[in-house]
């Protein structure tokens, strides 16, 4: 289990690959403000509407050179078959192992039915322009979390 990591800190870079196996670098988005959310599982209610909650405010991050990835620990096929299902239009990164949660501190204990596990803890995080945390939500709840997200970038 790690700590989330602080505004104002380096984003940890990434290469991943989303959901059509194109490949996808922090580094390549220099210049551009980047949200990342990073959600439990495909399919499932909450990541279902956060997921949709982004897709239906896609073009207003887009008017605002934003680059949106999700990301969880699903397959690149789960990835598909949940942007086929819900049209969501936007990559969704395959961190398989975990990593990329981590290194970002989205990677926790979990407990349900008594049973400890780790998993993926909802978190969104907004990098600058250079590549330095702007903006974090360690735990979050989707109702209105895309609101804050939009509000905070000013769109």
């Amino acid at each position: 289990m790690s700590d989330t990591i602080t505004e104002g800190a380096p984003a940890p870079d990434f290469s991943a690959i989303d959901q059509s196996g194109t490949e996808h670098a922090l580094s390549d988005y220099r210049g551009r403000k980047v949200v990342l959310f990073f959600y439990p599982r495909d399919m499932t209610p909450g990541c279902t509407t956060e997921a949709c909650d982004f897709r239906d405010n896609y073009a207003r991050l887009t008017a605002k050179d934003v680059a949106l990835f999700g990301v969880s620990t699903d397959s690149m096929e789960s990835h598909q078959k949940f942007d086929d299902k819900h049209d969501l239009g936007y990559p969704l990164l395959v961190d398989a192992d975990g990593t990329m949660a981590e290194r970002y501190g989205a990677w926790v204990e979990k407990s349900m039915f008594g049973k400890k596990f780790n998993g993926v803890r909802r978190s969104t995080f907004i990098i600058d322009e250079e590549g330095r945390v702007e903006k974090v939500w360690p735990n979050v709840k989707v109702t209105g979390h895309v609101d804050e997200v939009l509000d905070a970038l000013g769109a």
